[in-house]
């Protein structure tokens, strides 16, 4: 046996066996080769079909990475786009950028052990139970150097997205700083569960300096009973301000309410969603300003007062846009992390500049975000809102059914190195 290239305090066995996946070997013990699930650019298109069961080397790591057999991995929407080489062609983005690839390895939420360290990290030891945030960069970025937000940096990168090696494989590759520790009191399942959901609606929440959320601040949620929606409600109610979820049905309603959420809107009951007509328009522009009108007096009816929110939390994009900006408070703020309704969002800019609203986008985690997410998770305040958990070859299943809009609760989760979701809890 010798040491992988540099790695330390970790074994290569070239003639060791690869485990069936929900099996490890000895920790500091790394295979050749690993079970994935592989996305390739000729299978692009539906994720049912462009995700495939496949054997492929184990991920070497450099200086400053380390080496993750992951146990369980979080399912989240990236993977989707990426499953359809659009908007962005993974693969053929890395390799104009000199990696050699012709695959894809997604997956951007983990929990697992730490198998490998690479030179000069010192903040994790092997056999380390862990955790992984999405962000990655250059530490060399002129921008970080600068001591800017390392999120907007121009080498700013979403780990099992922008990058391969994620954690739909057996042994993911991750940056150091990415590692943060595992709450003991969670299984493996669910402390893969939350991290880029929570992290990203940390950073919307709390990342916008002047548009903070605040005690007793009210804020709109959309997709409420999903896993960035029960994240984002429950870091409301954390903040001491209330959370309204907008769901498509009562059932998810009242799930949302179970996780942060104080009431919800039913978006079904409503029916002027997406481009409203153009201004000289002026029949459709009544039509859609009575539903948008609407759906602001039942938000007011639900908080029990008339109070518009100070934040809405904003992902699907074309279709809410237009609702999120006429219902924000003056001086309030539009967080987007998303369009999976559609990119193409209009802006009226009526109610934009007169009532000085902000619409931010939002994108990911620096470190100072995800360690204070992670501690709220750690401290038990935060539920990671499992929904359910699936075996590794079913997540190419759960991409497509996220990629065709059918709700879930909560999040998705998959087994990866871990045979049981109850699993990895300590008391």
């Amino acid at each position: 046996m010798t040491l992988l290239d540099d790695q330390r305090h970790s074994v290569s066995d070239p003639h060791a066996a690869i485990p069936d996946v929900g099996h490890l070997p000895p920790v500091g013990v790394v295979p050749p080769k690993m079970h994935a699930q592989v996305i390739r650019p000729e299978r692009y298109g539906d994720p049912a079909s462009a995700f495939a069961h496949e054997v492929v080397p184990t991920p070497k790591i450099g200086p400053g990475e380390v080496l993750i057999a992951v146990m369980a991995a979080g399912v989240n929407y990236n993977n989707v786009w990426a499953a359809r080489g659009y908007p962005v062609d993974q693969v053929a983005t890395r390799n104009r950028r000199g990696e050699t690839e012709d695959f894809h390895i997604g997956g951007s939420d983990a929990s697992g052990i730490v198998y490998a360290v690479g030179a000069g990290v010192d903040n994790v030891d092997v056999g380390a139970e862990v955790v992984i945030h999405p962000g990655v960069w250059d530490e060399n970025d002129p921008w970080i150097a600068a001591g800017r937000d390392q999120m907007i940096a121009p080498s700013a990168r979403i780990w099992g997205y922008d990058t391969n090696y994620g954690s739909f494989g057996q042994f993911a590759r991750v940056q150091a700083h990415q590692v943060l520790p595992k709450a003991p009191h969670l299984s493996w399942a669910e402390a893969a569960a939350p991290t880029l959901v929570g992290t990203t609606a940390y950073r919307m929440l709390h990342g916008w300096a002047g548009n903070t959320v605040q005690d007793g601040d009210l804020v709109l949620v959309w997709g409420g009973s999903g896993g960035l929606g029960t994240q984002a409600s429950q870091l409301v109610r954390e903040a001491g301000g209330r959370a309204i979820a907008v769901v498509s049905d009562d059932e998810r309603g009242e799930y949302a309410m179970k996780y942060g959420a104080v009431g919800y809107i039913n978006r079904r009951e409503f029916s002027h969603w997406g481009i409203p007509p153009l201004v000289d328009d002026t029949a459709g522009q009544k039509a859609w300003t009575a539903g948008a009108r609407a759906f602001g007096k039942k938000l007011w009816e639900v908080a029990g007062a008339k109070e518009d929110p100070a934040i809405v939390f904003e992902h699907p994009g074309a279709a809410t846009i237009p609702t999120s900006i006429f219902v924000c408070r003056p001086g309030g703020m539009v967080a987007v992390c998303a369009g999976t309704t559609g990119f193409d969002a209009m802006v009226d800019l009526r109610y934009h500049w007169t009532r000085q609203k902000r619409l931010q986008g939002s994108h990911g985690t620096n470190d100072e975000q995800a360690s204070a997410y992670n501690q709220l998770v750690v401290d038990g305040r935060i539920d990671p809102c499992v929904g359910r958990v699936l075996a590794m070859d079913e997540i190419a299943r759960a991409h497509a059914e996220m990629g065709r809009g059918e709700e879930v609760f909560g999040n998705t989760v998959i087994l990866i190195g871990a045979a049981d979701p109850l699993v990895g809890k300590r008391d």
